[in-house]
């Protein structure tokens, strides 16, 4: 449960959910430019004939979608690619339709809905969880939703539990008041962030008098006065069938689901109030007083229905009136606003936040506006990339088009380097734009960008849970479920005539408000404390855990058929200089996805250099014997494909994704850079300069902190994980430092690749044999011994102290287990049972939602190949931490001394055999899947054998590895934000 924000990183219009870029490969996309898939020299003819078809397939042209008489709608897609379905259900309910005084009630409901109902007293997480169920909801400006993928045979147990709970909520006050502490510390959570600070400020200034200035999940003083009547009533208007969406994606038969559909919906009613409330403005809403809003319905605040929206389309005289009526006030509040709003605040770094209005999703110029702001910030060839960030003055820039059902908004946001003034950013910012308003945008740009756009919209979204986000979210958005058909056959007409259009039209300097955050603290070096060994006092007693009986009581039925998820076991070989390469055939989509790992890990970073592994990562694709970084990044730019290296503890990961035809090009540069890079001074001080950057906003993060004393408070010094980057060791680094790292830990023979997509065996193989067989070098790999490291003698308290943070955050925990640990399936199942699930687990129906004191509660057994971590981690008011932690306690104290129950360990295991199968049909997650099972050196046929393995756990094996690896009284306790009360 969370709440969904425009998320800066993505930049499809409609694209508004922080975790999913919705779309999928069925879309249509544009193909690959005659002239760039020459190049490649790998295209063959059948790929040709795929990049030229692929912009005639279409998401909706198999959906199916019914109107119920009671007025649900209803969209379902057949999907047979694996035995899995996502389920989800839209309410067409958001933050847009609120007002000062009720701001997050909404967002409020969203977690009443877990609560339980009238049949089904119990969290709903719980219900879920036992489903194997991937589940979730959020709340957004224009809706919220509830979701869940599982495997195909629990479909009709998950409709059930959304009917349930669309008709029978129970909302009571002493669960309320516990979830509006829990609320409270999730907005807490946001508060930490100076960027969500800025961002209120910036968006309030937008829009001064409509809800989209208003922050989704809420204020904490408006959440302390929701009384219990008002969410009952808010629930009883908005939430009926009538004013929802159920989509369903996946290998399911539609006639026979949509039977099923209309048995489980059909007899709820519709709500009247809802029907009688149609055609009535947002604007109209927010003049009314608060409870006669609240008391009206959901059909007169969404304006006119679905098929009348359709039917008027983009183009509609009433429609463009409004637009451009609504376009003129917000450009006239805007005129006003030339000084930019300044935070000077408790913070790290200077931000730079800019944001235009524009109209709503349907304005027939949003596609364009899409591909200009590739064009202005889709990679490092793009205009303002160019300008603010290779020149120093800022270390990122993100931008995104928000598209919405009323407005929408362009907005970038930038964080200001150590040296970089805002008011010269904000100059060249502006000039920037200015002048490509003058001068015209090239051919290639527009192409370019057009490319990388609907590139993007295929790569993100090859799992069914995104196709139904993106069936949801167009239907509740833009009215129509088609709009993402119609939106990208309008991106391919987009010329550069009509980008240079919108541009001067939109981005125009007198209607963009402005936001500087100027820090006043800055976190710039390490933070440390000395751990200091105590035990925590407070003595409260801990809950008895819901009965796994009780969870079984209230299950729906589940179909008996068997699922068997078919996956292959990959193609293996290795070339003679000792890379390995794992290949694993998936004509799902036309796509490819790329991991690696190269045993290059901060694990070998030299204690006066710690900084070093990550540093030559991030400078790989910074300049090779051939090309520069600019000619490098065009490279996959043109084709939207993506290639990123990450610097992690035991390796250094390579993850790409390309399309299908594009995959020459993939490996082609990914060898250049591998084998090829010279690290060019100007390019490695630029990445330096960005890498500090990023260190003052983590010592200004209390997750991050919070996590590095852990890690540094369990393992002591001279251990490889004990260092971490400070100022002084990124400063010490220099060319020669980075090459010699690169020459000694890059080889062949401790690298590993995986590729998952659509391509042949034989041809990949020839490719990479062609392009990694001259890899080359000599002696042996390094290597690196990990000490044995015991856990404290007692409880060990860390609490750094974090000004102008509002939230803490916890982490508890100690040495844990290698994944060659015999006890490691047990130790999956036994963390399932204790945090594995917020909503679910042990700890998250104590410290969460009986006791309200955490928005988010989880445990982890970290196993590595060479070392093994056990941790749990927790979000707290300061008021709440101690409470928490001592809870957290006597916990695992019960735990370790009574163990669990049977039933326990058979629901365990039902989820995580049922979770497994469902990553199983996302490629991204079957990618990573194999190379960990890979580089951990696992059978190769773990991928099949894993959920056997989990069947196999007992009861016995699980109580066992409890009093061996829970010891509540010798663990590392450390807490990072403000002072603990």
């Amino acid at each position: 449960m969370f709440v969904s924000s425009v998320g800066y990183r993505y930049r499809f219009s409609l694209l508004l959910l922080t975790l999913w870029l919705i779309a999928v490969f069925l879309f249509g996309g544009k193909p690959a430019n005659s002239n760039y898939a020459a190049s490649s020299g790998g295209v063959n003819t059948q790929e040709k004939s795929i990049a030229n078809n692929i912009k005639h397939l279409s998401l909706t042209q198999t959906v199916q979608k019914t109107v119920l008489e009671n007025g649900l709608t209803v969209l379902i897609k057949e999907v047979h690619t694996a035995p899995v379905v996502s389920v989800q259900m839209w309410y067409k309910i958001g933050s847009r339709n609120e007002e000062p005084g009720v701001n997050g009630i909404a967002h409020q409901l969203e977690h009443m809905m877990f609560k339980g109902t009238k049949n089904r007293p119990i969290q709903f997480g719980q219900l879920f969880s036992a489903l194997g169920s991937d589940s979730n909801a959020f709340t957004n400006y224009d809706q919220t939703a509830y979701y869940g993928t599982v495997e195909r045979d629990k479909l009709k147990a998950l409709l059930i539990l959304e009917a349930d709970r669309m008709q029978n909520a129970l909302i009571d006050s002493e669960q309320l008041a516990n979830e509006k502490r829990v609320v409270i510390s999730e907005l807490q959570g946001y508060e930490n962030s100076p960027e969500y600070r800025l961002n209120r400020a910036v968006m309030r200034a937008v829009f001064p008098n409509h809800a989209y200035g208003l922050p989704i999940g809420g204020t904490k003083a408006d959440v302390e006065k929701f009384q219990v009547e008002q969410v009952r009533k808010y629930y009883r208007n908005f939430y009926n069938p009538n004013n929802a969406v159920l989509t369903i994606v996946g290998d399911v038969q539609a006639r026979q689901t949509l039977n099923t559909v209309k048995e489980i919906f059909g007899k709820i009613p519709k709500s009247q109030e809802a029907e009688g409330q149609r055609g009535r403005g947002a604007e109209e809403q927010r003049g009314r007083g608060a409870e006669e809003q609240r008391g009206r319905g959901a059909e007169e605040q969404r304006g006119r229905g679905a098929e009348e929206q359709r039917g008027r389309g983009a183009e509609g005289h009433r429609e463009n009136f409004l637009l451009k009526t609504q376009y003129s006030q917000l450009s006239t509040q805007h005129s006003a606003l030339s000084t930019p709003i300044v935070l000077r605040e408790q913070g790290a770094a200077a931000l730079l936040q800019v944001v235009y209005p524009l109209p709503n999703v349907n304005h027939p110029d949003i596609p364009a506006l899409d591909v200009m702001d590739y064009v202005l910030t889709g990679g490092r060839n793009s205009h303002l990339y160019q300008a603010l960030v290779d020149s120093g003055l800022a270390s990122d820039i993100t931008a995104s088009v928000a598209s919405l059902r009323e407005s929408s908004w362009y907005e970038l946001l930038m964080t200001a380097n150590a040296e970089s003034d805002l008011t010269k950013i904000n100059s060249v910012l502006s000039d920037a734009i200015a002048n490509l308003g003058k001068t015209g945008v090239k051919l290639e740009e527009v192409e370019r960008a057009k490319t990388q756009l609907e590139a993007a919209v295929i790569l993100s979204n090859r799992d069914l849970t995104s196709q139904a986000m993106q069936l949801g979210n167009d239907q509740t958005t833009a009215g129509d479920y088609r709009f993402t058909d119609r939106y990208l056959a309008a991106v391919r007409q987009v010329s550069a005539a009509d980008v240079m259009k919108v541009l001067n039209k939109y981005l125009k300097p007198e209607v963009r408000t402005v936001g500087f955050f100027e820090p006043t603290f800055n976190q710039t070096k390490e933070v440390t404390n000395q751990p200091q060994l105590t035990k925590t006092t407070e003595n409260l007693s801990v809950g008895p855990p819901p009965p796994p009986s009780e969870i079984a009581k209230y299950l729906p039925p589940v179909d008996k058929t068997i699922n068997t998820i078919k996956t292959g076991l990959p193609q293996q070989f290795t070339l003679a200089n000792g890379l390995q390469v794992l290949l694993l055939p998936d004509k799902t989509t036309p796509t490819v996805t790329l991991s690696g790992q190269i045993k290059a890990g901060t694990e070998f970073d030299p204690e006066d250099r710690a900084g070093l592994a990550s540093l030559v990562a991030d400078n790989l694709m910074s300049g090779t014997k051939t090309k520069d970084a600019l000619t490098l990044a065009k490279t996959l730019e043109e084709r939207g494909a993506t290639l990123d290296f990450t610097a992690r503890c035991e390796g250094m990961r390579i993850e790409g994704n390309s399309l299908a035809w594009d995959l020459p090009t993939l490996i082609q540069t990914l060898a250049d850079v591998i084998k090829n890079s010279t690290f060019p001074e100007k390019e490695l001080e630029l990445n330096r300069q960005q890498a500090l950057t990023s260190l003052k906003l983590e010592l200004d993060d209390p997750t991050e902190v919070a996590k590095r004393i852990f890690i540094q408070s369990v393992y002591p010094k001279k251990h490889p994980l004990h260092t971490f980057p400070t100022e002084e060791s990124l400063e010490q680094i220099k060319r020669e430092d980075a090459i010699a790292f690169k020459a000694k830990h890059y080889r062949p023979d401790t690298t590993v690749l995986v590729l998952v997509g659509d391509f042949q065996p034989a041809k990949v193989r020839s490719l990479i044999s062609k392009e990694f067989g001259n890899w080359q070098v000599s002696g042996q790999p390094p290597k690196l011994e990990y000490p044995t490291v015991s856990t404290p003698e007692k409880v060990v308290r860390v609490n750094p102290v974090l000004p102008g943070k509002v939230q803490a955050i916890t982490y508890m925990g100690y040495t844990g287990i290698n994944r060659r640990d015999p006890r490691f399936y047990a130790t999956l199942v036994l963390n399932q049972i204790l945090g594995g699930d917020t909503l679910s687990s042990r700890l998250g129906a104590e410290i969460r939602d009986r006791l309200g004191l955490s928005y988010g509660i989880y445990s982890y057994f970290q196993a590595q190949r060479n070392v093994g971590t056990f941790w749990i981690e927790m979000q707290t008011s300061p008021e709440d931490t101690n409470r928490a932690i001592t809870s957290t306690n006597q916990l695992l104290q019960q735990i370790h001394q009574q163990g669990v129950t049977s039933l326990d360990v058979d629901m365990a295991k039902r989820t995580l055999i049922s979770s497994y199968n469902v990553s199983l049909a996302n490629p991204e997650e079957l990618t990573n899947i194999i190379l960990k099972n890979q580089v951990y050196e696992m059978d190769a046929s773990e991928v099949r054998s894993f959920t056997q393995k989990i069947q196999q756990v007992t009861l016995a094996q699980v109580n066992q590895t409890a009093r061996e690896l829970l010891h509540p009284d010798r663990i590392v306790v450390v807490t990072a934000g403000p002072s603990l009360l």
